[in-house]
């Protein structure tokens, strides 16, 4: 006999969990069906264990450049990776998480299916397991499976030459070369953290440039040059056209504007994007409407093309990102419960873990003068000039504010620098409450922090920063764009 839900969840991501226990505390009987592990890629395979290694990577290589220079010594030298321990750790770390998101589904009485789920009809779905199969049906359901990474021709993902960013995520040897594929946010980040490691690293880029459209220009060329400062070689307007194995490691074939290169390495990481997992459960079969790039298409409350079916995620729309799918997991929860919502983020906050990293909400100049904002100020303050920053000697990047010349309503921040990805938020609410530059600047921030650069920002753009030298404003550049820089 088939159990019967007001709502099922088909994935337990960051979208799928945080939809389900919402569901549950709105009073609506709730399952979510998961194949592999609570918390998803995120938490698995995905933002944790990433997040694990690169701080370690980051932590190792301060050990190495910036401890001996405030005077702290390795009783035996140098230090030395165990890496078997890094992995051990980070396995734990992703551990209690996934185990924490099992915790809050009981807690919140929700019952957790473990299977393959496939709908059979669109009121109807079967759960495949170990112990067999079982029929369940809701009144709604919430498809929140994800994506997976992409292959490219020639690069079939074997897990032990060929690696996704999942297998590179697991690796239980340090490989002494690597040839990263995609010079992208997840290529640079790995690519980056590697490197911290002592690893030689090679990224393959088929664009002109790294982080292509990811990120504000201005911040790209401060990460392009801590790239090569710490000895990652990019190869750009290249493109990989084959692999052998060589010894115990490979050979990779590039096609560097017209010239074939080969380059040696342990391992190659493929990491050319990601793709949605719309081709599995039966979705088309039951009818949904998937658009050319494989998102389900869905309104501004992710129903989908059957109103009872939402869809949330990776598999619902761009910006494939954790914090979107979370959002949009307790939207559709709120929706299914009758409240009248709809998806009207005015920005999405993005972080690149890099070296510098790399944090943005709202909009770049270019994006603002396309959307019709004619005048512009803009002001920058630099980390170098920021005394917690030069106390972390982590002082390379800056905070860009874009603002409208007529109003000075924020549209946009970009941050390339330490810690962007905890400042950012800061930018994400005044975006979102539609604040002014003098919202920020006369907002007192503590000292000595990082934070204060967003308000010196903002007083810059205002043409008044104290702690960097402005030229009077009537030597400024007049135009489109009223410039404040350091």
């Amino acid at each position: 006999m088939a159990q019967k839900f007001d709502v099922v969840v088909v994935g337990a991501g960051p979208g799928g969990y945080v939809a389900a226990i919402r569901c549950a505390q709105l009073g609506l009987s709730t399952a979510v069906i998961e194949r592999e592990y609570l918390g998803g890629v995120c938490l698995n395979v995905g933002c944790i264990p990433s997040k694990a290694l690169i701080t370690a990577g980051h932590f190792f290589d301060k050990l190495q450049h910036s401890a001996p220079e405030m005077g702290i010594r390795l009783p035996k030298g140098e230090a030395t990776i165990d890496m078997a321990q890094m992995q051990k750790w980070k396995t734990s770390v992703c551990d209690r998480m996934s185990g924490g998101v099992e915790q809050l589904l009981k807690g919140n009485s929700v019952a957790i299916l473990r299977g393959e789920a496939t709908f059979k009809t669109a009121h109807e779905l079967n759960v495949k397991s170990s112990g067999g199969m079982e029929t369940v049906t809701a009144k709604n359901f919430i498809i929140a499976t994800g994506s997976r990474p992409i292959e490219i021709p020639g690069f079939a993902f074997d897990e032990k030459f060929v690696l996704s960013s999942t297998g590179a995520l697991a690796l239980s040897e340090l490989p002494k070369k690597l040839v990263v594929i995609g010079g992208g946010y997840i290529g640079l980040e790995l690519g980056s953290m590697y490197a911290h490691l002592g690893v030689e690293v090679t990224v393959v880029e088929a664009g002109p440039g790294v982080l292509q459209g990811a990120a504000d220009p201005e911040c790209v060329q401060v990460v392009a040059r801590k790239l090569k400062k710490t000895g990652v070689e990019t190869l750009l307007d290249a493109k990989a056209k084959g692999w052998k194995k060589s010894g115990s490691g490979v050979e990779v074939t590039v096609d560097v504007k017209g010239k074939e290169q080969t380059l040696k390495a342990d391992k190659v990481i493929v990491t050319v994007g990601r793709k949605p997992n719309s081709d599995q459960a039966n979705l088309k079969g039951i009818g949904l409407q998937i658009d050319e790039r494989g998102f389900i298409k869905t309104n501004s409350q992710r129903r989908t093309s059957h109103s009872h079916i939402f869809a949330i995620g990776d598999i619902a729309c761009q910006p494939m990102l954790a914090h979107k799918a979370s959002h949009e997991g307790v939207l559709v929860a709120e929706v299914i419960a009758g409240k009248n919502r709809a998806f009207d983020a005015k920005t999405v906050p993005a972080v690149i873990f890099v070296d510098p990293e790399i944090a943005a909400a709202g909009m770049t100049e270019d994006e603002a003068k396309s959307a019709g904002y004619s005048e512009l100020k803009v002001g920058k303050f630099p980390f170098a000039a920021n005394g917690r920053a030069v106390s972390l000697m982590e002082a390379e990047g800056f905070v860009k504010i874009v603002a409208d010349a007529k109003t000075d309503v924020v549209l946009g921040v970009h941050i390339v620098g330490p810690d962007a990805s905890n400042m950012i938020s800061e930018a994400a609410l005044a975006i979102e409450m539609g604040a002014r530059l003098q919202d920020l600047a006369l907002t007192i921030h503590p000292h000595p922090t990082l934070g204060e650069t967003m308000m010196e920002a903002a007083e810059a753009a205002l043409g008044h920063a104290i702690h960097i030298i402005q030229k009077p404003l009537n030597q400024r550049k007049e135009g489109p764009s009223l410039r404040a820089n350091a």
